[in-house]
C-alpha cells in the first residue's frame, strides 16, 4: 500500500473540506437569504461542476493558472510561482470541483430555517452576526455535517480534475485515484485491486454515515 499516497489524499480532502466550509458558508447564507434576481446565476455557477466534465474544468483551470493565464501571471508576479502540478493547485481545483457538494446542503439547511428564528433573535437584541452564529448555524448543523461528509468523500474520489491540474508527482500530487490508474496501466492488478477495494469500502461507509446522520436528525425532529 502506498501510504504516502493515502496520506496525501487524506490531506487534500481535509484541506479542501475546511476551505469549502470557510468559503461556502457565507456563500450558502447569501444564496439562501438574498432576494437579488441574479443569485440563481451565481447558484448555477456554483453547481456547474455537477454537470461539467472534469476534464473540461481541469483544462480551463490549467489555462487560468498556467504561466500564460491571467491568474498564473498574478501568482508569478506575487512571487508564488504557478499553481499547476503543485499541492496548492490541487487544492484550488478540488475546492472548485467539490464546491456544490458542500454549498448546496448548507444552503438547503439555511433555507429550511425560515425567517422567523432570525427575526425573534433580532427582537431580543442580537446583532446579525450574533444571530447567525447562535441561531442559524446550530439550526443548520445537519447541512454542515452533510456538506462536510460529501465534500470530503467527493475530493477523495475525484480523478479527472486532479490529474489535469496536478499530474502525477509522487509525494506532491499523486493521489489514490491517479495511483489506481497508474497500476492498471502497468497491469499491476494486485496493487490496483487493493487501492480500489479501499476506496470502495470508504464509499460504502460514507453512504452509511450519511444515512445515519439523516435518520438521527429525523428522529430528533419528530
Amino acid at each position: 500500500m502506498e501510504w504516502q499516497t493515502v496520506w496525501l489524499t487524506v490531506k487534500l480532502a481535509s484541506v479542501t473540506t475546511l476551505t469549502l466550509l470557510i468559503i461556502g458558508t457565507p456563500l450558502a447564507w447569501w444564496l439562501a437569504r438574498s432576494n437579488a434576481w441574479w443569485k440563481e446565476v451565481v447558484g448555477s455557477i456554483v453547481a456547474l461542476p455537477l454537470v461539467l466534465p472534469p476534464t473540461v474544468l481541469g483544462f480551463y483551470l490549467l489555462m487560468l493558472l498556467g504561466p500564460e493565464g491571467p491568474l498564473g501571471n498574478l501568482t508569478t508576479t506575487l512571487g508564488l510561482g504557478t499553481l499547476p502540478f503543485t499541492f496548492a493547485g490541487l487544492v484550488v481545483g478540488s475546492v472548485i470541483y467539490s464546491m456544490p457538494f458542500v454549498v448546496q446542503p448548507i444552503r438547503n439547511a439555511f433555507e429550511s430555517i425560515g425567517k422567523r428564528p432570525m427575526e425573534v433573535a433580532a427582537t431580543l437584541g442580537a446583532s446579525p452576526l450574533e444571530s447567525f452564529f447562535s441561531v442559524a448555524v446550530p439550526l443548520a448543523r445537519r447541512g454542515f455535517l452533510t456538506g462536510s461528509v460529501l465534500g470530503f468523500a467527493h475530493t477523495v474520489g475525484e480523478f479527472g480534475v486532479v490529474l489535469m491540474i496536478g499530474g502525477n508527482i509522487p509525494g506532491e500530487t499523486r493521489v489514490l485515484s491517479v495511483a489506481i490508474y497508474d497500476h492498471i496501466e502497468a497491469l499491476e492488478w494486485g496493487q490496483a485491486h487493493m487501492m480500489a477495494a479501499g476506496l470502495l469500502a470508504f464509499a460504502f461507509i460514507t453512504l452509511v454515515l450519511m444515512y445515519m446522520i439523516d435518520r438521527r436528525f429525523q428522529d430528533r425532529d419528530t
